[in-house]
């Protein structure tokens, strides 16, 4: 097992690898730029550094993580998610300097990162695919092939992630002006202008399968997660398992993820996606070589510790469970609490948290990063925390994932916590009727009324008995 893991990231997921490396016995250290030198990641730590005076550049410094990591003694890297979690270079720099990389090889990452690649191999698996394109090289062609798959259809960035370099498109216009805009948001998020055209469905579930392999050849997958609400192609709540699924149709994806990440030597955690029509047609859409930030849930159904896992098939260690021994018990809800203001298009909130009331109880888990007095940055990712709930059935985790919301406290920043307590109350949600566009049909009637903040009343009180007693 590892003696020292150095942390690539920061916020919440930074300090879900910390608890996990803490029950492994494994001191840790943290990175960190200037906004984050307070953040509770960096105290929870064994050791932590400024890894650059910027507020971005030092998570994204590939040469800089990997010689620190180094120079401090570790003999492992976490990357978490995001940032550098799915850069194949990042990977191999571990590996040249002699520390390991605690995700997939950099060979499965890089054949799986490009879009079109990872299309081209499921194809040859036999695994369905929607219509879609070649990276295109013109205008021209692209307008060729939408005619000839049927609008509409969605531009994707050969290299996208995270709902970035998405544009959907209903005609030709749309099209040739949607296109320059897709590629212009490509180079500036990943560095790759190359974009492709995919059928685009109306109104799909998107759904994901959890794989997991060791270095071994064994691979089992642990059921699915329903991410189909989500606002601009981000998600906002998961949900495990779908509601939608038969176990025939889960136990044809589940063993299509398989397939998928054995024929790229897959030997870590992650994550098969697939959109999934009204008649249970399944198309696979990508794979994210990582931890995704809605692994709680699987691991609230399933009982094992994704973080944990990962970090021990990094290690060496065989999987010590087989296929036919991984049932799910039960239903989990996660909703992502985001500094964002739903009223206002989920603009992103910042400033000082001036109150901060977690819920608990029976069934709910909180994994977040946000304390009273902590400033909300502009810089990064707007997710405060995931509130997590279980139940032994679905009527049962909505009820109690609306009374934690309801319990659910954070002043000073706007917060997505409202919004869910609306949909948790929504009849079509409760019956399981949505989709990935029940935001964008939904919101005229997921309106609540903002509770006022009493620091903001009490600041409002002060000023005016401060100006009658000048009067």
């Amino acid at each position: 097992m590892f003696k020292k893991v150095l942390i690539a990231n920061r916020g919440e997921i930074a300090l879900r690898i910390i608890r996990a490396c803490k029950e492994l016995e494994i001191r840790t250290v943290a990175i960190y730029c200037e906004p984050d030198a307070t953040a509770r990641y960096v105290k929870k730590a064994d050791e932590a550094y400024l890894i650059t005076p910027g507020p971005l550049r030092g998570y994204l410094n590939i040469y800089g993580i990997v010689e620190l990591a180094k120079n401090v003694g570790c003999d492992a890297i976490h990357p978490g998610y995001g940032f550098l979690s799915e850069n194949f270079q990042f990977a191999e720099a571990c590996t040249q300097a002699g520390m390991t990389f605690i995700g997939p090889n950099h060979r499965a990452i890089k054949k799986m990162g490009l879009k079109d690649e990872a299309r081209k191999i499921a194809q040859e698996l036999g695994i369905p695919l929607l219509p879609g394109t070649p990276p295109l090289n013109s205008l021209d062609e692209a307008v060729k092939y939408a005619n000839e798959i049927g609008y509409p259809v969605m531009i994707k960035a050969t290299a996208g992630g995270g709902g970035r370099g998405l544009r959907i498109c209903y005609d030709e216009d749309a099209l040739r002006r949607q296109i320059p805009i897709a590629m212009s948001e490509a180079k500036k998020a990943f560095g790759d202008e190359r974009i492709f055209i995919e059928k685009f469905l109306e109104r799909p579930h998107h759904i994901e399968v959890q794989v997991v392999a060791d270095k071994y050849g064994n691979t089992i997958h642990l059921g699915e997660r329903d991410c189909s609400i989500q606002r601009r192609h981000q998600k906002l709540i998961e949900i495990a398992p779908s509601l939608l699924l038969t176990e025939e149709i889960r136990q044809q994806m589940g063993e299509a993820a398989k397939k998928l990440a054995k024929a790229v030597d897959y030997d870590n955690v992650g994550t098969v996606e697939f959109l999934v029509d009204e008649n249970l047609n399944f198309y696979f859409l990508e794979m994210n070589t990582r931890i995704q930030v809605e692994h709680t849930i699987t691991e609230e159904i399933t009982g094992i510790d994704l973080v944990k896992t990962m970090i021990k098939i990094a290690a060496g260690e065989p999987l010590n469970i087989k296929q036919e021994e991984i049932t799910l018990n039960g239903h989990a809800i996660q909703c992502r609490i985001n500094a964002e203001d739903p009223l206002n298009d989920f603009l992103p909130s910042t400033g000082m948290v001036t109150a901060y009331y977690s819920p608990g109880g029976f069934g709910i888990r909180i994994d977040g990063h946000v304390t009273e007095g902590y400033y909300v940055p502009p810089y990064y990712d707007s997710l405060l925390a995931k509130l997590v709930a279980w139940g032994r059935n679905w009527d049962e985790v909505v009820s109690r994932m609306h009374r934690a919301l309801s319990e659910y406290t954070i002043r000073g920043v706007k917060t997505t916590i409202p919004l869910y307590i609306k949909i948790m109350e929504d009849e079509d949600f409760r019956k399981g009727n949505f989709s990935t566009k029940y935001i964008e049909e939904k919101i005229n009637q997921l309106i609540y009324t903002e509770e006022k903040d009493p620091f903001d009343l009490a600041v409002v009180l002060s000023a005016a008995i401060v100006a009658h007693s000048k009067v």
